[in-house]
């Protein structure tokens, strides 16, 4: 290979590197349908001596879509070196359960399986996402968690239900999701 053939790699090279780590930050994106989760606790699973611990992480999120109902999941984080510095895949097995928090309110017109909420599990390639859809025989809101790969996506899931019931004695009239689905 001739220095200047090199050179243009190496410049390639550099441009992808960057490219990695600013896209993360560009405004939009990411574009995650909600805010940044809440961390409410972590549990070390896997004992290292010197870098990070393997972990369970608790987190819990608001629908922002939908006034009243709020999530929670639990997702593995990796420890060791690649962990650390942020480079390691996560593993698919995420547990969720969502539940009616106050009274329901619908903000808009939504589409069955919209994104909730979205985040990276792994530098490049892969993301978990939280989607929402409607029962409407039922008044069910119904909540699926994923992961997915630019491949190949992994089959585990997890998927939780919240019927839309009245809340508070003031409260006798519930909202129909089946009216906010396009």
């Amino acid at each position: 290979m001739t220095h200047k053939a090199f050179k243009s790699r190496a410049k390639n090279w550099n441009c992808l590197v960057l490219l990695a780590l600013f896209l993360p930050v560009w405004p939009g994106s990411a574009a995650l349908a909600a805010d940044e989760p809440d961390l409410i606790f972590r549990r070390s699973t896997v004992f290292k001596w010197v870098t990070p611990n393997d972990k369970l992480a608790t987190y819990g999120i608001d629908d922002p879509e939908i006034e009243g109902v709020a999530c929670h999941f639990t997702v593995p984080e990796k420890g060791g070196l690649k962990g650390w510095l942020g480079v390691a895949e996560e593993v698919s097995d995420i547990s969720l359960a969502c539940r009616q928090t106050g009274a329901i309110h619908f903000k808009g017109k939504m589409e069955q399986g919209d994104d909730m909420f979205r985040q990276r599990r792994s530098l490049f390639f892969k993301k978990m996402q939280i989607v929402r859809g409607c029962d409407p025989k039922r008044n069910v809101l119904v909540y699926m968690v994923y992961s997915d790969r630019l491949i190949e996506g992994s089959p585990k899931n997890s998927t939780s239900s919240v019927p839309i019931m009245p809340w508070g004695t003031a409260e006798t009239a519930v909202e129909k999701c089946g009216e906010f689905i396009h």
